[in-house]
């Protein structure tokens, strides 16, 4: 686990906006923060169009802790979609291509922020300890999801696209009404969702009400390349990170592949909310190297050649790269990551296929605090049908 600071923050700063492009073309070397290239080559500091200067500061240890990280969240999101396509998983929303994107910005950070992700941050919640059984008995359908919000500070899954940006910015405006920003302790939110979401009412409502609020806010979009089968040329004619301008706050582009970059940057733009200096929005430039979820099917929408370039930009192979070339890791090292990798992705299948069913019935229960009559008569309903099957029990 990193816990290195990134070196430069700028207090009370302004986005500069940069020439408006579409919002599809691949970015150019100074269009995005980036500290580590594909090639597996360290950039000491990167300074943003606004003066910002990133960095990372970390220890060997620290920088082979984010490599075990970024391989264990991949080897455990691969065995999800493998017991999904087993018929184990009712439905499952894969993270493969976005590791950096969530390992750097999980790690990133503090212990009292609060998150809050949309269905895909399998590598957040891994990051903010919780187990990751969790998500997957939610889409077993066997519970909710499971973990204590409170306890891990990361709400629950939100399947409603961009709800929950408007969630985090109602904690956010309650943490500065609990006066708990203006310090180092201070508490930030986060808020996680794609570019497909930029463009629901909900995302930039809370856009408005995070800046006339000043509230302690990070919206971190993963701009993976779609909304399910939109490119992103048909969500927007200017870079996603450029809306900020509008709604009067900070917004930077991040090489959403370089986790070095994505800690830095997200790092630096919650310790400017929890000073109380408002919300960023981050842009993380990533890709969705596989379906939008197992219901998908991305060959219709999208050619061979393109998930081949972004190949290249794998972010984990990156950080191999640097490991070796620094000599920070060996060959014994690269393989005990992937040996625990592939013990803990066994472990996990083993707990999914121990899960017991539910109930059927349970499936009424909770609906309502105080019960109600309408959901009593549909579980008697339900009874009656199951029991019109000869040796049903349930």
């Amino acid at each position: 686990m990193a816990k290195g600071d990134p070196a430069g923050t700028a207090r009370g700063r302004r986005a500069t906006t940069r020439s408006a492009r579409p919002g599809g073309t691949t970015p150019g070397a100074g269009d995005l923060v980036q500290l580590l290239t594909p090639d597996g080559d360290r950039i000491d500091k990167v300074t943003w169009s606004d003066g910002t200067e990133y960095r990372v500061d970390f220890t060997d240890e620290e920088y082979r802790g984010l490599y075990r990280d970024l391989v264990l969240v991949r080897k455990l999101d691969a065995e999800a979609t493998a017991l999904q396509r087993q018929g184990e998983l009712g439905i499952w929303a894969s993270l493969l291509g976005q590791e950096a994107a969530q390992v750097g910005s999980g790690r990133a950070l503090r212990t009292q922020d609060m998150a809050f992700p949309t269905y895909r941050e399998h590598g957040v919640l891994y990051c903010r300890g919780i187990d990751p059984i969790m998500p997957l008995g939610l889409f077993r359908g066997v519970d909710l999801g499971g973990w204590d919000p409170n306890e891990f500070k990361f709400n629950m899954y939100t399947i409603v696209i961009g709800a929950q940006t408007l969630h985090a910015t109602g904690y956010a405006m309650g943490v500065n009404m609990d006066g708990r920003t203006g310090t180092d302790d201070g508490e930030a939110v986060i808020a996680y969702f794609g570019d497909g979401a930029s463009a629901q009412g909900d995302v930039n409502e809370a856009f408005i009400w995070a800046s006339v609020f000043n509230a302690p806010m990070v919206f971190f979009c993963q701009n993976n390349q779609y909304a399910i089968s939109e490119p992103l040329e048909r969500q927007t004619r200017i870079p996603l990170y450029q809306r900020a301008a509008g709604f009067g706050f900070p917004g930077v582009r991040v090489d959403g592949n370089d986790v070095l970059a994505t800690y830095a940057v997200t790092r630096a733009a919650l310790d400017n909310a929890r000073h109380g200096q408002g919300p960023t929005l981050i842009e993380a430039y990533t890709y969705r190297m596989g379906a939008h979820t197992t219901t998908d099917d991305p060959t219709r929408y999208r050619i061979a050649s393109e998930v081949e370039a972004w190949q290249a930009k794998d972010p984990i192979a990156r950080v191999r790269t640097f490991l070796t070339k620094q000599g920070i890791a060996d060959d014994a090292f690269l393989a005990e990551v992937d040996e625990q990798a592939k013990q803990e992705a066994l472990r996990l299948r083993e707990r999914v296929l121990e899960m017991p069913d539910p109930e059927p019935l349970t499936m009424f229960d909770n609906v309502f605090p105080h019960g109600s009559p309408e959901v009593d008569a549909q579980r008697e309903l339900t009874a009656r049908y199951m029991d019109s099957f000869e040796g049903s029990a349930h």
